[in-house]
């Protein structure tokens, strides 16, 4: 069982990477489930739609996790209701619309859990995470109410990061950190079998500032003249983590990180 995450899709550089190379990814690794940040694929470089969704789901992303910008579209608050394979953060407020977790049937009749959970730290405002992850660990139990779980963590900094790989481990498959677009060199498993990485990185264009347009960013730091933020336009990589998973514990065998195209192709 091999799962293939992929971090924040930024703007339309990210969302044709992932269109054009995906399906024939998920061959040539022979990935079986597939799990796609999606929160900042929009071509304004926040939020996303339902086209974008769709788009993802045909060329083979299984689900669609997101964070801090996922109601920064506004047709998205309707979707979100009716696709159980687009997620938001489960701490973000509830109720609200959407979910922030789900199981999913998989090949040879196995389940696998997919939890979409927020920081607190220099984020929007949303319950406590730990709490929520408390709250969740004592109701779902991994080999008991799925075979596998995927825990992405949309966090802004690298030490509750860490506490919450730490906090799930031994509980869930794979813990990986979004949000921070640069992808950490920290791929490892755990003491207890989770596999682990701070952050995915981004599938976009590295020639910029965080999947944004470089010049623009450069002149907003140092106060000259600028305009929002806009998507750099540049090849993007896709990055994130491929995991082969131990179908008797659920927990991870190995970790790799997985970086292709763009600047920082290494596959």
């Amino acid at each position: 069982m091999r799962i293939l995450f992929l971090g924040d899709v930024v703007g339309n550089a990210g969302c044709l990477k992932i269109t054009e190379n995906l399906a024939d990814q998920i061959k040539k690794n022979k990935i079986d489930f597939v799990v796609v940040n999606g929160e900042n694929a929009d071509e304004s470089g926040v939020g996303l739609t339902k086209a974008i969704c769709d788009n993802f789901f045909k060329c083979g992303v299984d689900v669609i996790t997101t964070g801090n910008h996922v109601w920064d579209q506004k047709d998205i608050m309707e979707f979100i209701g009716q696709e159980n394979r687009l997620l938001r953060p489960k701490n973000l407020f509830e109720p609200a619309p959407g979910s922030g977790f789900e199981i999913f049937n998989i090949k040879d009749n196995l389940k696998i859990g997919v939890l979409n959970l927020m920081g607190n730290v220099f984020m929007k405002k949303c319950d406590d995470v730990f709490e929520s992850s408390k709250n969740f660990l004592d109701k779902y139990k991994l080999k008991k109410d799925f075979d596998f779980l995927i825990v992405d963590f949309h966090g802004e900094i690298t030490s509750e990061k860490n506490a919450i790989g730490h906090f799930f481990d031994g509980k869930a498959t794979l813990v990986i950190g979004t949000h921070t677009h640069v992808p950490t060199n920290d791929a490892r498993i755990l003491k207890e079998g989770t596999a682990y990485q701070t952050d995915a990185g981004m599938c976009g264009d590295y020639d910029s500032v965080i999947g944004m347009d470089k010049i623009n960013s450069l002149n907003r730091f140092m106060k000259k003249d600028s305009v929002k933020h806009f998507p750099a336009k540049g090849e993007a990589t896709l990055s994130g983590v491929i995991v082969d998973c131990n179908i008797e514990t659920g927990l991870a065998n190995n970790i790799e990180s997985y970086i292709l195209g763009g600047q920082l192709n290494k596959n």
